[in-house]
């Protein structure tokens, strides 16, 4: 059962971002059925602060994220980095972008507070024993369009609130709060990489991890190319655990990182072009951080894997 509401705590965030929504360059207004839409980047400009407010909001409060710089080769780019004591329920329970939703001409990725009320996917919240319980709920919803009346409506009902009671923060990848929420991510692909590989994230005590906010490009399929490349070739993962088999945690390390797929050394977007756009080609080990280190709680040893490729990440920003 629920020890800590991650909807409860989000709305505290949530409500100051709508208070300083001129200060974030974000925009709020009200459905015709009273839930709450914050444009983070359709009409508004949205900016890296509100970004990283929304990784925020997306971990449930439940983590804490702060914007500096890093360089790249010869460059200086801005960072996301990201941090929580409470990382099963934050990352998987909230952060992740586990609800597909989908209405006649309209669809997003549907993440934050909201899926532990709706348990989506309920597979998820079975394997880290959690739910959520709370009468208000936010979800972020990864889209190029508003979402219309009947998905308001459905996303309300799914999670079992009023929709006057419902908030929707939605935020596009070809913007500055997209691509900066998505880089905050880097934690919660991390474990959830992990996780597929046979770890119970139960086990993991705590995470931080940080990835460069690249430029936003105007282009769908390439925003959501540099996206994914500030991961792959850029984010850093530490994760705190207790694990018994330590030869088999290094060889767990050993996978959980992106250059061990097949697939490592392209950008994201080439590898989607050669794919036909359909994700179902693209090696599922590739979906993790570039560098991933592991320390053992029980023994005080760490195993790390991977490195910074900042030859990708160039050459995908054209620098």
């Amino acid at each position: 059962m629920w020890q800590v509401s991650v909807n409860q705590r989000a709305m505290k965030l949530v409500r100051k971002f709508c208070a300083k929504a001129e200060t974030y360059r974000v925009k709020v207004k009200k459905s015709k059925k009273g839930a709450s839409i914050i444009d983070a980047g359709l009409e508004a400009k949205g900016s890296i602060e509100a970004g990283r407010v929304i990784t925020e909001i997306c971990l449930g409060g439940l983590g804490q994220a702060n914007i500096s710089t890093t360089q790249i080769g010869s460059k200086s780019l801005p960072l996301i980095s990201v941090s929580t004591d409470f990382p099963a329920i934050s990352t998987l329970g909230s952060q992740m972008a586990g609800w597909q939703i989908k209405s006649k001409g309209f669809q997003a990725l549907g993440s934050g507070p909201a899926r532990a009320l709706a348990l989506k996917p309920k597979s998820i919240f079975e394997q880290i024993d959690y739910k959520d319980a709370y009468d208000e709920t936010v979800i972020v919803l990864e889209t190029s369009k508003e979402p219309p009346e009947d998905v308001i409506a459905n996303i309300a009902e799914s999670c079992h609130v009023n929709v006057n009671k419902l908030f929707l923060v939605v935020v596009p990848i070809t913007s500055i709060s997209g691509i900066t929420q998505v880089s905050g991510r880097v934690v919660e692909t991390g474990i959830h990489k992990l996780v597929n590989i046979g770890v119970d994230p139960k086990c993991i005590l705590h995470a931080k991890g940080s990835a460069p906010i690249l430029p936003v490009h105007h282009d769908p399929v390439e925003a959501m190319g540099r996206s994914n490349d500030a991961i792959l070739y850029g984010g850093e993962t530490y994760i705190v655990l207790n694990y018994d088999d330590e030869a088999k945690l290094r060889q767990l390390t050993e996978k959980s990182v992106s250059s061990a797929s097949k697939q490592y050394g392209q950008s994201f977007a080439e590898i989607l072009k050669k794919a036909d756009f359909d994700f179902y080609k693209i090696d599922p080990q590739l979906f993790a951080p570039a560098v991933m280190t592991v320390e053992n709680k029980r023994t005080g040893r760490t195993f790390s894997a991977g490195k910074i490729n900042s030859d990708v990440l160039l050459k995908t920003i054209s620098l």
